[in-house]
């Protein structure tokens, strides 16, 4: 069972942060008419309502809902994690874990097509990493013409849940640079929710994972990264004392 919470965060003068709580949909955030509604809220007379189950984050007069369940919905420029499902005449038609189905076009492949046998290129079950180059009615369009897009090849993928992805990043990148950096990975998160790894080994690998998931376990927490800044040094420490132990 899921309860109501709020998280608070003192900064270092003392003083309360602005606080975070997790809300349902239909649930009245703030009440005024300065404020506006941002991404899944709306405005019910002079209240803010909640569209989406998740943490309600206010940004001056700004409110916005940080979903934390659901089924991930594409938007434009979206970098995804992708399956090939089957191959057409023209392209790919690929799962991207959206309710519409998704397709790849040939003429947007990251390397050469042979038109005679497009599974040179990507064939049944290749994972690839596009960016959402349309939506429209029918489907989802893609493209893997890009920086770091293309098939996947080597490391490891996780999933996590597409709602948490934000927190996973988190702001301007901060928290997937923190793991980069400490993991030695390289790291590719999908909006959809999946994530590629790619270390010099699979400890390395191993252990973004774990980093990662941590992360998603605790993502309606104030103040995440400077938490995963102290989980990642005692994960260190105590690496480090069975490293010695073993000698």
């Amino acid at each position: 069972m899921i309860t109501k919470t709020e998280e608070k965060q003192e900064n270092e003068t003392g003083n309360e942060k602005e606080k975070r709580e997790i809300v349902i949909p239909g649930e009245t955030i703030v009440s005024g008419e300065e404020y506006l509604p941002g991404e899944w809220t709306k405005r019910e007379g002079k209240n803010i309502v909640a569209l989406r189950f998740g943490l309600a984050d206010k940004s001056g007069r700004l409110i916005r809902i940080i979903p934390l369940s659901g089924t991930y919905m594409p938007r434009k420029g979206n970098v995804v994690i992708g399956k090939v499902l089957d191959i057409t005449f023209n392209g790919w038609i690929l799962d991207i874990g959206a309710p519409y189905p998704s397709f790849l076009p040939a003429i947007e492949a990251s390397r050469f097509v042979n038109k005679n046998d497009l599974s040179e290129c990507y064939d049944i079950g290749d994972m690839i990493a596009v960016k959402v180059f349309s939506i429209k009615r029918k489907g989802i369009d893609l493209t893997a013409k890009g920086r770091n897009l293309g098939k996947i090849e080597g490391g490891m993928i996780i999933q996590i849940n597409s709602n948490k992805v934000p927190r996973v990043i988190g702001k301007e990148g901060s928290m997937i640079n923190l793991i980069k950096n400490e993991s030695n990975c390289d790291i590719t998160v999908g909006q959809n929710g999946l994530i590629w790894l790619r270390g010099r080994n699979v400890k390395d690998e191993l252990f973004a994972e774990k980093a990662i998931l941590f992360v998603t376990e605790k993502s309606f927490i104030e103040g995440l990264t400077e938490k995963t800044k102290e989980w990642l040094e005692r994960e260190k420490k105590s690496e480090k004392k069975e490293i010695k132990e073993e000698k």
